[in-house]
């Protein structure tokens, strides 16, 4: 199926299901998809490098130059804004410059919008890095990714390209305390010749659980809204998300439901 790759190094603001009013930051190339993931649901598609360039992250300067004369033009015209978000064609935390990058991007924000909030939606390998979860512990919403408790299940709905531990990613994600927002695509179908569905009651009961030794400030579900790479992929309806979502507000955490 198609997918997108976002163009431009700041784009938007877009109407974001979860966030609201969402001026997006493009942290990696805009020709190419950046990631260590390689997730079957990904709207920006498998992650290759079909442009045969060589792939490089956004200069800095160019990231808050762009951003400075965004912000400063939605004030000068009184734009609605509620989020600046950290997402675009890739995994953000891994550019080399991140930590700098979000203390800039919170002066700025300060500057501009004092009153909007400023997130980062990422798959959580990097937090094991000081510099990148301190650099996560000062904007508003960190949005850390766990798609499930299984590691053959992560491999099939995520794919990392690396030697994946979720039990490092719970550990890491525990030095929030509790400040961490942890965000869950929910998703049916066939990969490979393999069932995919991380709603049966062993995935979700095994999934809140994590969720428990975690005990992050909010949880976010979601199911697929855009074109997927991989086909046969079903979105979870809306009866059954809501489902999800009690289990997860009976254990006295708040969570809301995109679907």
């Amino acid at each position: 199926m198609s997918t997108i790759l976002f163009g431009d190094i700041i784009f938007g603001p877009v109407k974001s299901r979860r966030l609201g009013v969402s001026l997006g930051v493009n942290l990696l190339p805009t020709y190419a998809k950046l990631c260590n993931f390689d997730c079957i649901y990904c709207e920006c598609g498998w992650t290759e490098n079909r442009s045969h360039r060589k792939l490089e992250f956004n200069e800095k300067e160019a990231v808050i130059g762009g951003l400075r004369e965004r912000l400063s033009k939605m004030k000068s015209e009184g734009a609605p804004l509620d989020v600046i978000t950290f997402a675009g064609n890739g995994e953000p935390t891994m550019h080399p410059d991140f930590a700098e990058i979000i203390d800039r991007t919170v002066a700025l924000r300060d500057e501009f919008f004092p009153n909007v909030k400023v997130a980062v939606l990422s798959n959580a390998t990097m937090i094991g890095k000081p510099e990148i979860r301190k650099a996560l512990e000062k904007v508003d919403r960190a949005i850390l990714k766990i798609d499930s408790a299984f590691p053959e299940t992560i491999r099939l709905i995520n794919g990392p390209r690396f030697d994946y531990s979720l039990d490092k990613v719970v550990e890491n994600m525990k030095l929030f305390h509790n400040e961490v927002i942890v965000q869950t695509m929910f998703l049916r179908g066939e990969y490979k010749g393999e069932r995919v569905d991380n709603t049966t009651e062993k995935e979700v009961s095994a999934w809140l659980e994590v969720l428990k030794e975690i005990a992050p400030k909010q949880v976010m579900i979601y199911s697929i809204d855009r074109e997927t790479p991989a086909d046969s992929l079903e979105k979870v309806s809306c009866e059954d998300m809501e489902t999800i979502a009690a289990k997860v507000r009976n254990l006295g955490m708040e969570c809301t439901v995109s679907c």
